[in-house]
């Protein structure tokens, strides 16, 4: 999953909205930076192989210290744990709903994966596979995504008009990244990924401060 992990990110916020928008932009995709960051320092490993599921052409084949649900769950706590250290004003129910923010990439991603993503270390690997039929897993990141937009407008409506334009990149964004040409490498991918979660919470933190 790509955009449609925005969808938790603005459902906690409707929930929560003293929780900065960006600090959950962040949250939600922080297996995906460190797994993208693991990948360029060479401790994570992927095959690029073209075709291998219609959107995604990486056999992602070892990451036990991102996307196992049991490393999720741990970079969730600590996810959860430093927003407390940051923002104890908040209070211990903002900090879980980050650490839950965190934990949602795993359960976000499982319909997507075609069973690469292990419980623990790289045992008992799981997933629905959604990925093999592109029309079904585009159209679900994008339900996910308006839906949480339409939560967020109804808390935030002060923003709700920048959000849906940015909703609205974003779906293009997932449209091109599903149907366009795909980065010649596995880690030209994750470079690429790097820098669209920091420019998508660097909007998000704009759209708040406007």
């Amino acid at each position: 999953m790509f955009v449609g992990h925005y969808s938790a990110s603005l459902a906690i916020k409707a929930a929560k909205p003293t929780i900065p928008l960006w600090v959950l932009f962040v949250a939600v995709q922080a297996v995906d930076i460190g797994w993208g960051t693991l990948m360029l320092l060479g401790i994570k490993k992927a095959r690029y192989i073209k075709g291998f599921t219609e959107v995604l052409p990486l056999d992602l084949y070892y990451m036990p210290y991102t996307h196992s649900l049991l490393a999720s769950a741990i970079w969730a706590l600590a996810g959860g744990a430093l927003y407390f250290l940051w923002r104890r004003r908040d209070g211990a129910a903002a900090a879980a709903l980050v650490g839950l923010a965190v934990l949602s990439h795993w359960f976000l991603d499982y319909p997507m994966h075609p069973g690469d993503l292990a419980l623990f270390d790289e045992s008992h690997k799981v997933g629905l596979g959604l990925w093999n039929h592109a029309f079904a897993a585009t159209a679900l990141e994008l339900t996910l995504l308006a839906g949480a937009i339409a939560l967020y407008a109804r808390s935030c409506p002060q923003h709700a008009k920048a959000m849906w334009i940015f909703g609205a990149v974003l779906a293009v964004i997932q449209i091109g990244n599903t149907y366009g040409p795909t980065p010649p490498s596995a880690l030209a991918f994750a470079g690429m990924a790097l820098l669209s979660y920091g420019a998508f919470a660097y909007v998000a933190w704009r759209i708040e401060r406007e």
